[in-house]
């Protein structure tokens, strides 16, 4: 029931979206995708997750206003649109999503207001692909989750410049000065992570988690990645999968197992369970941030606050000084 109800809002989402790309319009009301100023004066850019949300904010500066769709805590792989989200991208100047399929079927839906000629952005996309990963059990996908790579998470700030001096040609100087600042904020949090991971000793070096959002995360600071779970939460985990990870974990003492703040903690606490009847003691860590950022106004609902405190909480859970 809950699937054929996602799936109905889903189609609400795209026949509002073809409407207003066909011109379709209620009476003595303002054609959807016309643009319409905001009360503040200032263009309006919709980003689909926090992540996402976050450069956006950084790079337009005072100038724009940006709202994100997903809120906090919400998994956006199962995310499905709202009449309240399809209100909103009508009404935007702009819209960016990660895309690689994070945002799932849903993402395919916004190509509808590329026809309405919006600037529609998916910022993981305007990465060289021979920097992106694959996903292990579907070659033809690409892991979506390149904002656990601080490098690579930082070249996103120039495309969305592009677009933002595309719409306000006026403060384009400031838009790209903009970017520049976010990607060498970038560069300082990969150096702190850096540090963080560094301090893990050699032999606790891997990283088990509910399902495989940090495999950018691994390749960058030097991790053996395992999730549960594959690239997406829409995935489930066999019991032989669950096993062999158990076994993997007893044999290399790993200390610690990770739940996530957007995923379900059963299957990890199988882990536990399983770890137990080998003779491994195996600790839950503190929740991680993966496929969001935490609660306004917490030192985690930025992205560079959201992946010091991922780092930290790693580094200690698995025997770092720092």
């Amino acid at each position: 029931m809950l699937q054929r109800a996602a799936l109905l809002l889903l189609v609400a989402f795209v026949t509002l979206l073809h409407l207003a790309a066909c011109g379709g319009g209620s009476a003595g009301q303002p054609t959807p995708g016309e643009h319409q100023p905001q009360k503040s004066g200032k263009l309006m850019l919709v980003a689909t997750t926090p992540m996402v949300a976050d450069v956006v904010r950084h790079v337009a500066g005072e100038h724009m206003d940006v709202v994100a769709l997903i809120a906090p805590g919400v998994d956006p792989h199962l995310w499905t649109p709202t009449r309240t989200d399809t209100l909103k991208v009508l009404e935007a100047d702009a819209v960016f999503l990660n895309g690689l399929m994070l945002e799932g079927r849903a993402g395919d839906s916004f190509a509808r207001v590329e026809q309405m000629g919006r600037p529609v952005l998916r910022i993981a996309q305007t990465l060289d692909r021979k920097l992106l990963l694959t996903d292990p059990k579907r070659a033809s996908y690409f892991d979506p989750h390149v904002w656990m790579d601080p490098t690579l998470w930082g070249r996103t700030a120039a495309p969305v410049a592009d677009v933002l001096a595309s719409l306000d040609p006026a403060h384009a100087a400031e838009y790209r000065a903009n970017a520049k600042n976010y990607e060498a904020a970038a560069a300082k949090v990969d150096h702190d992570v850096e540090l963080m991971i560094a301090a893990i000793p050699l032999d606790r070096r891997t990283l088990v988690s509910a399902h495989d959002a940090f495999s950018y995360f691994g390749r960058r600071f030097g991790l053996d990645v395992r999730g549960i779970q594959g690239i997406s939460t829409e995935s489930e985990a066999s019991i032989a999968d669950i096993e062999s990870l158990v076994a993997d974990i007893a044999q290399k003492k790993v200390p610690a197992v990770f739940i996530e703040t957007t995923v379900s903690e059963r299957t990890v606490r199988a882990l536990v369970e399983g770890s137990a009847s080998l003779g491994h003691e195996l600790k839950i860590g503190e929740p991680l941030f993966s496929d969001s950022l935490g609660r306004d106004g917490s030192a985690e609902s930025t992205w560079e606050g959201m992946l010091r405190y991922n780092a930290r909480t790693i580094s200690q859970s698995l025997g770092g000084s720092r």
